[in-house]
């Protein structure tokens, strides 16, 4: 491309990350000639900034816990302290790895990749690097950036987004973490697990509010038992600066204090100054409006991941960006259920979910026509052993299939594969109960929930 400018493409993608460079590596593979324009590296927030690098350090405050709790498993060990130099060379190294490897995938499929600051600059067309890249369609995957609220500007010291928290050089001794949702809830986790004393300032009645109200509580009681604090129901007012940290007002006149602030509250999207807009691409308030195939109002135009308004998953962008090349290479395509699509929050202990809320369910189906179970992992030998507390609460249509499973308990992150397979393909309980599911595993627990909800408990009350 660089030596022929009157190459045309058959795709432009406009960013790297998961959304992007999905729908290059699926493109390629289908015949379609690629190019894939990224300003930073490619792999994008998740694999630099985010779920990579955040479960990394969610990890090393594992490892810290249960260096910590290991006698009342017979071993004795000493705890002494968080080296976060290492902690960061950890964490890079598993960033490289992986870079290194989507490196060679993108080479390896023969897209062309080019690193510099794109723009939109005509329905078929990008610029970059004084170069204008014509493609017969283009692909705006351009991501997400930390949020923040009018009047609490972000100083990478004190005030810090996500982004500085994953650099940070220390524990810091104490932290408020304003946003209860996923990105607060598992630096909130991870900063407890390194020693640092939490308060969670969430304005809604609950942390992670998006998941089943039961979920939730089940969080809130285990943060409690961690010594984790929160303040739920009352929205931020301002912050200001201490001697020597940060000082947050709620509406309510409330006071906390810690040496950093971390601003939590979710992720915007890069769609500013890109020619966007003026290039015709329909826009609200900052999100790129797509139809369920991801496509713009703009024929030769799609857009997917963070930059338009479905949920803000990795695999969500991974399952937009193949839709997208399977579309336009000529496939049959079928649109993404986000219902269908599973939820992690890989806080300790772990917050798991697909398919409705019961709360979600009823709204659909009617009050009277729900059922939902609950299944204690005290029921469940390997949770036992593993020391962990929680539920799987299961979400029925009454004498028909399950529309909602939705999990708490360490390791449950792991179990949503069969429960997205429960969901997806509409399994009644007795189609699952009959399944045999392994002894002793947790996932024995997903099979003994749907013998109770099929009506043939086995290591549970009738």
């Amino acid at each position: 491309m660089a030596n022929d400018a009157s190459t045309v493409f058959d795709l432009v993608i406009l960013g790297g990350g998961s959304g992007g460079y999905a729908a290059a590596l699926r493109g390629a593979q289908l015949g379609l000639d690629v190019a894939l324009i990224e300003k930073n590296k490619l792999g994008g927030t998740c694999l630099h900034n985010g779920c990579i690098p955040t479960k990394a350090l969610l990890h090393a405050g594992e490892v810290a816990d249960q260096s910590r709790e290991s006698e009342q498993f017979g071993v004795k060990t000493s705890f002494e302290g968080v080296d976060m130099a290492g902690v960061h060379k950890y964490k890079d190294e598993v960033i490289a790895g992986l870079y290194k490897g989507l490196q060679g995938l993108v080479a390896s499929r023969k897209i062309t990749y080019i690193e510099g600051e794109g723009r939109l600059s005509s329905p078929t067309s990008i610029d970059v690097n004084g170069q204008r890249v014509e493609g017969r369609h283009v692909l705006l995957a351009t991501g997400s950036v930390p949020k923040t609220l009018p009047g609490l500007e972000i100083d990478g010291n004190r005030i810090i987004s996500s982004d500085h928290a994953l650099t940070l050089d220390r524990v810091p001794k104490s932290a408020i973490v304003l946003g209860g949702g996923v990105i607060g809830v598992e630096f909130a986790s991870a900063w407890k697990s390194f020693g640092s004393e939490v308060t969670v300032i969430e304005g809604l009645k609950h942390l992670v509010p998006v998941e089943d109200e039961n979920s939730s509580k089940l969080l809130e009681r285990a943060f409690r038992k961690r010594g984790i604090k929160f303040n739920l129901g009352t929205f931020f007012q301002k912050a200001e600066y201490t001697q020597d940290g940060v000082k947050v007002t709620l509406a309510d006149g409330k006071e906390f204090e810690a040496e950093v602030l971390l601003v939590a509250i979710g992720r915007g999207p890069v769609s500013q100054g890109l020619g966007y807009e003026e290039n015709g691409v329909a826009t609200d308030r900052g999100f790129v409006l797509v139809d369920e195939y991801m496509r713009t109002n703009v024929p030769t135009i799609s857009a997917v991941g963070d930059l338009v308004p479905t949920l803000q998953l990795a695999h969500v962008g991974f399952a937009e960006g193949i839709l997208v090349a399977e579309r336009l290479a000529g496939l049959k395509t079928v649109p993404v259920d986000y219902d269908g699509v599973p939820r992690v929050t890989y806080c300790h202990p772990e917050v798991a979910s697909v398919g409705l809320t019961e709360a979600k369910a009823k709204e659909v189906y009617g009050a009277d026509k729900v059922v939902a179970l609950k299944y204690n992992l005290a029921g469940n030998g390997k949770s036992k052993i593993l020391k962990t507390a929680g539920e799987i609460k299961l979400v029925q249509v009454k004498d028909g299939a399950v529309v909602g499973v939705h999990m708490v308990g360490d390791r449950m992150g792991e179990q949503v594969g069969e429960a997205q397979l429960i969901y997806n393909w509409e399994a009644l309980p007795a189609e699952v109960a009959q399944l045999i599911h392994a002894h002793p595993t947790q996932n024995e627990a997903m099979g003994e929930a749907h013998l109770a909800l099929a009506g043939k408990p086995l290591h549970s009350h009738d």
